[in-house]
């Protein structure tokens, strides 16, 4: 009898975790959540409105201000899932490299976390999620069936991350976007709130030499696994 289970999967930027957790929600027919779109989406308000995320006064009171929702279009092939800001779909603005470069401060603030993981938790009470971010296993959802680690090698993130932007219409040199996932790398990892740090009970998959394909295909195996395992997590 299989059960249903939150997929929490984690890992550095360019890993390809938002589209792995994409691919791996259409199979399984589950919601999936970008819990890194919320932290731009946040980060784009605060740069749409001139508010220095180093003045936390000011982000306080920009945080109530903010409405974040997910709007999934199934009847797309594959679905369509855009985030939506005050009711605005900014699912490619969010991914400007001036969103890109100031995000991982933004997420850092502490108040921010707190918001951020309360949104998530009650999208994912239902159980039939697949959320990708930084601290899915080890902070949002500790108890998930399934902990996903996912790593590749910081070039080949740049080469993936750079492909992305071209697709989108946007541009930055490989230099650029190597310099940006690295400093990213540093300051998710080494900061105070909820470090990016792979959960003790997580499985971890390195993409740098694995088609698409292939790692929506682990990950899909794993999860089918974990819904027909006896456990007790919630």
């Amino acid at each position: 009898m299989s059960k249903d289970i939150i997929v929490a999967i984690d890992g550095y930027s360019g890993c390809g975790k938002s589209s792995t957790a994409k691919a791996v929600a259409q199979a399984l027919n589950y919601t999936y959540i970008d819990s890194g779109a919320m932290y731009r989406a946040v980060t784009l308000y605060l740069l749409q409105h001139n508010i220095d995320p180093a003045h936390l006064d000011e982000v306080l009171n920009a945080l109530p201000q903010i409405d974040i929702r997910f709007v999934t279009k199934p009847t797309s092939t594959p679905p369509i899932y855009e985030t939506h800001l005050n009711g605005e779909n900014v699912e490619q603005t969010i991914r400007d490299m001036s969103v890109s470069e100031r995000v991982s401060e933004v997420s850092a603030i502490p108040q921010v976390r707190h918001a951020m993981v309360n949104l998530q938790r009650n999208m994912g009470a239902e159980k039939r999620v697949v959320m990708d971010g930084r601290d899915i296993g080890t902070n949002v959802f500790p108890k998930a069936a399934l902990k996903v680690f996912m790593s590749a090698d910081l070039i080949e993130r740049a080469h993936r991350r750079k492909e992305e932007l071209e697709a989108k219409g946007s541009t930055a040199t490989l230099e650029e976007i190597a310099e940006n996932l690295a400093e990213r790398d540093r300051i998710d990892t080494s900061r105070t709130e909820n470090p990016l740090v792979k959960a003790v009970d997580a499985i971890e998959i390195d993409t740098t030499h694995l088609e698409f394909d292939e790692q929506v295909e682990k990950v899909i195996t794993l999860a089918q696994e974990a819904m027909t395992t006896n456990y007790t997590k919630l």
